[in-house]
């Protein structure tokens, strides 16, 4: 860590998936700061392509020239340190065929839908963000520790969240066509027109 972004982050996909998982932690919990959802989504596909295509995907030059700070990075080396005692206690290889490479497509397309769930905008709710940062942190370490079994609630996390975002938008979608409907501004609703 001592180094550039692209030195912490490592130039294999193992690597990466591990800093996915942690990015993706502090969104279990709904007092993230704004915006981290949309930059972890970001950085959840760029991830996923990488997986897709078997080898990382370069990062951008900005992001992998820069330098972590001293505070950055102790922050980070506690983060991890705690991440892997908890996720040590359950997490260890078995269903490997789940991690083996041809699963290597389902993987990266379930990270990318999770990913996008994550980045996809629900207004209002402050909670939206927590199933899809759930699916990437056991989709990450799944890969990252071949636990089939992790990798299987990914999966199931990642098409409930899915339902979420989907539910949420068609409940706002909903009470917002209610509510126009109620003031007569709907689209059906006739302008009148001013008598001369």
């Amino acid at each position: 860590m001592n180094g550039t972004m692209a030195d912490a982050i490592g130039q294999s996909n193992r690597q990466r998936v591990l800093w996915l998982g942690l990015l993706a932690m502090p969104l279990l919990f709904p007092v993230a700061l704004p915006g981290m959802a949309s930059a972890v989504g970001a950085v959840c596909l760029l991830i996923a392509c990488g997986v897709l295509i078997g080898r990382p995907a370069p990062l951008p030059g900005w992001l992998a020239k820069r330098r972590m700070n001293d505070r950055a990075r102790m922050l980070l080396e506690r983060m991890l340190g705690r991440a892997v005692n908890i996720i040590a206690v359950w997490g260890r290889p078995r269903l490997l065929p789940l991690s083996d490479r041809p699963a290597r497509a389902l993987n990266g397309v379930m990270l990318s839908v999770a990913g996008l769930s994550m980045m996809v905008p629900v207004p209002i709710i402050s909670f939206d963000n927590v199933l899809p940062a759930l699916a990437i942190v056991l989709i990450s370490w799944g890969l990252r520790l071949r636990d089939g079994l992790m990798l299987l609630g990914g999966y199931l996390v990642t098409l409930a969240a899915v339902a979420s975002v989907m539910l949420l938008w068609w409940g706002g979608a909903s009470v917002a066509a209610e509510l126009l409907s109620l003031m007569g501004l709907t689209a059906d609703a006739k302008v009148p027109v001013l008598q001369l």
